[in-house]
């Protein structure tokens, strides 16, 4: 039994006529008639009283009537699902991000994507820094991932979307706390508070290679989970650290922030980034939506060759 089968059924037992029901069905009767017969002959049943005049269905068609168009039903469920996945419609798209510099960003997305494309899941995973988020890419377990200039990786692409500043986080009351621009290499005797260094995060290793620049390696006392927790402890005086303009508003009470004068690069960019090689209609659909809700800024004067 195929589809067809059961649809040329249904639409003779709406029709009860023939020619009416080939019509409909842009076929001729004589085709119509044998495949009528044919599905007669497999189910054992038969399904209509014919005469000259006259299209009956008979207690087993009439039986049968009801579940077959269920089945139609529900054939043509999958195949408008599978035309909507097919679209973009419909879909799941796996987003990765990480720490306080998210924060602005991922939000504006999400509400993008689920007003445009209400049936796309996002699933999000948090606390994935920069270097596991680009091998989860790689290996296929992501999709999408709020990650940072340099990608060194050829199979991937990236859209900057933020230019963050580099900025020094001091607790209020320091002795360089007024100085509106410092230098780095002022700093070599401070106690500073770090990300972790097994997470992947770029920022944690953006410091220590700002820091050996500058002539020293930095006195880490306390490791933090997160930028926003990092900050904290730099409004407690336990030290402090180097930051991005974007992670800012998460500590703004008995914590002041500085730019260093003397850093290479002075800037990161937070990027967009995906396979190139990736089909899914879906994460297209969400590259689409992303290029309004987070436009790429002008980038004029700056080096991203970093």
């Amino acid at each position: 039994m195929e589809v067809k089968d059961l649809e040329a059924f249904v639409v003779v037992a709406e029709e009860l006529h023939f020619g009416r029901a080939a019509a409909k069905l842009h076929m001729s009767q004589p085709p119509l008639s044998a495949r009528i017969r044919q599905l007669e002959q497999s189910l054992g049943l038969r399904l209509f009283e014919r005469s000259t005049r006259s299209v009956a269905l008979t207690d087993a068609g009439s039986r049968l009537l009801v579940p077959a168009r269920k089945v139609l039903s529900q054939v043509a469920s999958v195949q408008n699902l599978a035309e909507s996945i097919a679209a973009g419609d419909q879909g799941r798209v796996r987003i990765a991000f990480a720490g306080a510099s998210s924060q602005r960003a991922l939000p504006i997305l999400t509400r993008a994507v689920r007003e445009s494309y209400p049936g796309i899941e996002l699933q999000l995973e948090s606390q994935t820094y920069v270097y596991t988020a680009l091998n989860k890419l790689l290996e296929g377990s992501l999709d999408l991932a709020f990650a940072r200039l340099p990608t060194p990786q050829p199979e991937l692409e990236s859209r900057v979307v933020e230019v963050e500043q580099i900025l020094c986080a001091l607790p209020e009351g320091h002795p360089r706390a007024n100085q509106p621009n410092l230098s780095l290499a002022d700093l070599h005797d401070e106690d500073f508070v770090s990300l972790p260094s097994d997470t992947g995060s770029i920022l944690q290793a953006t410091m220590f290679a700002l820091c050996i620049t500058a002539g020293f390696r930095p006195r880490v006392v306390q490791i933090s989970p997160d930028s926003a927790t990092a900050l904290a402890l730099v409004a407690a005086g336990a030290g402090i650290t180097i930051t991005l303009s974007s992670v800012t508003p998460a500590q703004s009470v008995g914590i002041v922030y500085r730019e260093l004068v003397d850093i290479h690069p002075s800037h990161m960019f937070a990027t967009l980034t995906w396979r190139k090689d990736d089909p899914s209609p879906a994460l297209s659909a969400v590259l689409e939506v992303s290029r309004s809700a987070l436009p790429t800024p002008d980038l004029s004067g700056f080096d991203l060759k970093l």
